[in-house]
């Protein structure tokens, strides 16, 4: 699906929301390291993805490789991590839980 001029992979609805992650601050999408494409959690690229994960390396943080899926604006993983959890531009609201999976995205 193409959001705010982006192509997120996996069936999601206009803010990014998954089958998955639906909640209301469920509006990011995460370009995967391995493959460069950006989807809204790690089932959805096992199921539609490259069949590979690998996380982001420490050294890449500067990269933007998130997505805002209420303004579309494109995040550096640096400005994710420290955002808060909402987005610098809009200030919508992303879900605090998202952390428990960090693992799963970011070299620790």
């Amino acid at each position: 699906m193409h959001i705010h001029g982006y192509t997120v992979k996996g069936s999601v609805d206009k803010e990014t929301r998954c089958a998955h992650y639906h909640g209301t601050k469920d509006r990011i999408a995460i370009k995967f390291f391995c493959c460069g494409e950006y989807f809204p959690c790690y089932q959805c690229h096992e199921e539609h993805g490259c069949g590979t994960r690998e996380v982001w390396p420490r050294e890449k943080f500067g990269q933007k490789a998130i997505l805002c899926g209420s303004c579309g604006t494109e995040l550096s993983i640096a400005d994710y991590l420290e955002s808060g959890y909402a987005c610098p531009s809009c200030k919508a609201a992303f879900n605090p839980g998202c952390a428990l999976h960090y693992e799963l995205y970011f070299e620790k």
